[in-house]
């Protein structure tokens, strides 16, 4: 069926909300369904979001509103427009089942808003904040498979699709089940590098047991027709390793040019176990996607072969430099003490062995800030601004930005923006602030930042006034 096919069935519903055909069953929609799979996904999309024709789902109808209108122009066509007449291959009912499959979808994803609310004067541009998508639950993290095409994870356990800035309706359908208790649910998701060709997304999650217990898993699947398939295992610990608590899980996963995967486990509150390198939490891991452990990994004979760093607290940031190819990550301090670090292999990086925070009612967890043995942060918080999302900016909307780190913080709802050279912090410039609680930010395919937001729960897009 074609777009004004579509769209006519849509302004239909749009205007009316009930259609008036009379009562039409599940089976009706159901049936409806099938037949705007057979003659309208070629020109309206899987998911009624367009493609040679117009969205189907975005409240935006040009050829009228009334139920009768919309009918007509399925059944007759408008042939100046392109659009075919079906009065030869459906019935009426089918029309009206189509119409009513429609109905059930239509409005319920949100138009592309781009609305306007802020700009803020900074060192080098002009920022301009708008709002990109509205109305998430706990969103946690964005990737782009492609330039119009997002993926956002929102932690009670849904994978969402944006496309060309307009949320889909529906989350990915069956995706894995999570464990939404405390600050587990469904974390990072993470696009392959060669998703052109291969088509794999990454998740990571708090996987449950049925004893209660869990750990942070990492997945990959395809998306075909908002429905993940073809599921792999990628990482999931020995279950002697699950534990009781309900925080501290991580994870981020990043890729770098080498062709390793790495990702982020918390020490769960457990803060012993992070320098306990016979236990996965609170460590930096790298696998090859397909799962295979890299045979020059630092502890590769070792009860969990993964491990590439430890003495990790909470990592929530993990980012690989466009130039340099190295890892960088930043983890969560208790009260102060939050970290930048440069990820080297085989290394321990300290917690709670030494640590620039205190306990969160103020006690001592250490007297040590240094130890010979263990590697200092390249940059630190106190107090902590509850660091999270991070990415270097790469892109042509702030040239002078090019390989600069992007920081996300929760609790001052923050993004900084740090000049490193040298493996040092040279300047930190606070771009961002009091719009909610950053939980990522990415650097765009378009050149724009992108970032998450919790309470509100929304996408937030940043782009240079001035290009506008």
């Amino acid at each position: 069926m074609k777009r004004y096919h579509l769209i006519f069935v849509l302004i239909v519903i749009a205007a009316g909300g009930v259609l008036i055909y009379g009562t039409l069953t599940a089976e009706d929609i159901e049936r409806g369904e099938q037949l705007y799979e057979e003659y309208c996904t070629t020109c309206h999309g899987d998911d009624l979001d367009g493609g040679m024709a117009g969205s189907l789902i975005d409240g935006d109808w040009q050829f009228g509103s009334k139920d009768s209108h919309i009918f007509r122009n399925v059944k007759y066509g408008i042939l100046d427009r392109g659009m075919p007449g079906f009065e030869g291959t459906l019935s009426d009912d089918d029309i009206r089942n189509i119409l009513a499959y429609v109905q059930k979808n239509e409005g319920t994803a949100p138009a592309v808003s781009n609305e306007l609310i802020g700009e803020i004067k900074l060192l080098d541009y002009d920022l301009r904040v708008e709002i990109w998508i509205d109305d998430l639950d706990i969103p946690w993290a964005i990737d782009f498979p492609e330039a119009d095409l997002a993926l956002v994870t929102e932690r009670p356990g849904y994978l969402r699709v944006v496309r060309k800035g307009s949320l889909q309706p529906e989350p990915v359908a069956e995706t894995p089940e999570v464990l939404h208790k405390g600050q587990g649910g469904l974390l990072d998701v993470a696009v392959d590098p060669g998703y052109a060709k291969n088509g794999w997304v990454y998740l990571a999650y708090s996987h449950e047991l049925d004893n209660g217990l869990a750990m942070t898993r990492i997945v990959r699947g395809k998306i075909r027709k908002n429905r993940w398939e073809d599921q792999q295992i990628l990482y999931e610990a020995d279950h002697d390793h699950y534990l009781s608590t309900k925080h501290h899980y991580g994870c981020r996963i990043v890729f770098d040019k080498k062709g390793y995967l790495y990702f982020s486990i918390g020490e769960r509150g457990i803060m012993e176990h992070a320098q306990n390198t016979d236990r996965p939490n609170g460590k930096i891991h790298r696998i090859y996607p397909d799962a295979s452990i890299p045979e020059d990994n630092p502890l590769v004979n070792g009860p969990v072969p993964s491990i590439y760093s430890y003495g990790n607290r909470n990592p929530q940031g993990l980012a690989v430099h466009p130039v340099t190819d190295e890892l960088w990550e930043t983890e969560h301090g208790p009260l102060g003490g939050d970290e930048l670090n440069l990820i080297r292999s085989g290394i321990n990086y300290g917690w709670p062995v030494i640590t620039y925070g205190k306990n969160y009612d103020g006690s001592t967890i250490s007297d040590l800030t240094h130890r010979e043995d263990m590697a200092q942060p390249v940059y630190y918080w106190r107090p902590s601004i509850a660091v999270c999302g991070l990415d270097f900016y790469r892109g042509d909307e702030f040239p002078k930005w090019q390989n600069k780190l992007l920081v996300g913080a929760l609790k001052y709802e923050e993004v900084r923006l740090l000049d490193i050279e040298d493996n040092r912090v040279l300047h930190e410039e606070l771009i961002l602030k009091n719009y909610g609680r950053v939980r990522d930010v990415v650097a765009g395919p378009d050149g724009a930042i992108y970032v998450a937001l919790n309470d509100p729960g929304r996408i937030l897009r940043l782009s240079n006034a001035d290009n506008k």
